[in-house]
């Protein structure tokens, strides 16, 4: 039986991994995966998605014997390289719906409110020190072009009976943000930042201690499907009933999911610890912020004083095959440093002390799919996160959990389960020469944009190709 081959990643050298990565001094805590070894489930990535699943099936089937195999050490990829941001699925409601219908989709809105409050529990109670601070997630508006980007959210919710958003004066946005920058939005009060890597070293420690076997630096390169499929490492093999691929971007490496997803990048700078400065302009809690442009900023104060400072870049990797250049900016932030000065003018003459950038995993419908491989019925996947993820992932290992089990109810059940009604993409090389295209057409809008000057008709008919793109009311 043919193999599967899967793209082994760029370790990033130490100078692009993340601020993160930086502050918590991670690295493997782990054995190497060697010889020959059995397990019931074996899960290939050490994210976020891959440490929820293995959680999930121990809590459900104690008895379960889960192995992780993680290529670097848990948390080195996306789920190290974030933003930070903590907040609900009811501001996709509308993609939600488009998807599983307007009933589940408030299920799973609900089910991301809850992880809310499982991360809000698990650091109360000392299980995991994330540094989770509940202070708001605000939708902003920068310029006339984004005012309303959040009304179709708004009303989806308010018809669902939810009052889960705030509408904000601009006064009230620039009391709590410190800047003028953005003057209206919305504010998600049960929201808010964490510190990515201190939840996937959480994650990694509470799924050790519940029994799960995680071997890091342990890339796998090969999968020998089967009754029993084979997971091969550089150093040895693993026997797996079932199988787990939660390795986010990296899945792209896989033909029959290629049709359906993209890769882009997000780039991230942290600025030096300028804690008194921000307290001085009225930034003084951990509320994440994100404004409306179609390569939206998203930003948080850190609690050491920093300012964390991301941009999605709209590079896309052909093929899906990405490597080194997806670690790190080769402009080194430049983008994120010039909206940082506009949105905080005062901290013009602060030091940037942090950029890298990390892959997300995309696909049209912008909500995550779960499945197994067509040929395939013991191997699942989950993808499609579209850079949300914090709160949505411990929804996502219920969901791989009871797939995993073969368990029926509303998780294996879920509209969020086959990737045959979802949007398939151009194939290459168009689809590579249109997302070009298109992020060229974005960054000419987004630049007029932000001046409220109107874009030429060209830029903005071309700009609305995005797949998927979410029309504002």
């Amino acid at each position: 039986m043919s193999k599967i081959q899967l793209r082994l990643p760029s370790i990033a050298a130490q100078d692009d991994r993340s601020f993160w990565l930086h502050d918590t001094a991670i690295s493997a805590a782990t054995n190497r995966q060697e010889g020959e070894q059995h397990a019931d489930v074996v899960i290939v990535g050490g994210g976020y998605t891959g440490l929820w699943t293995a959680l999930r099936i121990r809590e459900q089937a104690p008895e379960t014997r889960v192995v992780v195999l993680e290529a670097d050490f848990c948390g080195s990829g996306a789920s190290g390289r974030n933003g930070g941001q903590v907040h609900s699925w009811f501001a996709e409601l509308d993609h939600l719906s488009a998807v599983v219908g307007e009933q589940e989709a408030q299920q799973l809105c609900v089910a991301s409110v809850d992880a809310i409050a499982e991360l809000e529990q698990l650091q109360k109670s000392g299980a995991i020190d994330m540094d989770l601070r509940l202070d708001g997630w605000f939708w902003t508006a920068s310029s006339k072009s984004q005012e309303g980007a959040w009304n179709r959210a708004l009303a989806l919710t308010k018809a669902a009976g939810v009052d889960r958003f705030k509408v904000l004066s601009t006064a009230e946005i620039e009391a709590r943000i410190g800047s003028s920058a953005s003057y209206a939005g919305i504010v998600e009060p049960n929201a808010g930042t964490v510190h990515p890597a201190k939840l996937a070293i959480g994650l990694r420690n509470l799924a050790i201690v519940k029994g799960v076997i995680i071997h890091e630096q342990s890339p796998v390169t090969n999968i020998i499907p089967g009754k029993c499929c084979k997971v091969q490492t550089p150093r040895g093999t693993v026997h797996g009933k079932k199988i787990v691929l939660a390795t986010n971007a990296w899945l792209s490496a896989i033909p029959e999911l290629r049709q359906y997803m993209y890769v882009v990048d997000s780039q991230v700078i942290a600025t030096a610890e300028i804690p008194d400065l921000l307290d001085h302009i009225g930034w003084r809690d951990g509320s994440a912020i994100c404004d409306s442009q179609m390569q939206v900023l998203y930003y948080q104060r850190t609690k050491g004083g920093r300012i964390v400072f991301g941009r999605g870049s709209g590079n896309v990797a052909f093929r899906g095959n990405f490597g080194a250049d997806f670690n790190r900016s080769p402009e080194h932030g430049q983008d994120n440093i010039r909206e940082l000065h506009r949105v905080y003018p005062a901290l013009r003459d602060v030091p940037i002390e942090f950029d890298w950038a990390g892959a997300i995993d995309c696909v049209a419908d912008h909500v995550p799919v779960f499945d197994h491989l067509r040929e395939h019925p013991n191997i699942f996947y989950g993808m499609g996160f579209n850079g949300t993820g914090i709160a949505q992932t411990p929804v996502a290992g219920r969901i791989l959990a009871s797939l995993v089990l073969e368990k029926q109810d509303r998780w294996s059940s879920s509209g969020l389960v086959g990737i045959s009604r979802r949007l398939k993409l151009p194939p290459e090389p168009f689809r590579y020469l249109g997302a070009k295209l298109v992020r060229h057409a974005i960054r000419r809008r987004n630049a007029a944009e932000i001046q409220n000057l109107a874009p030429g008709s060209i830029t903005r008919f071309i700009s609305e190709l995005t797949p998927g793109r979410r029309v504002q009311d």
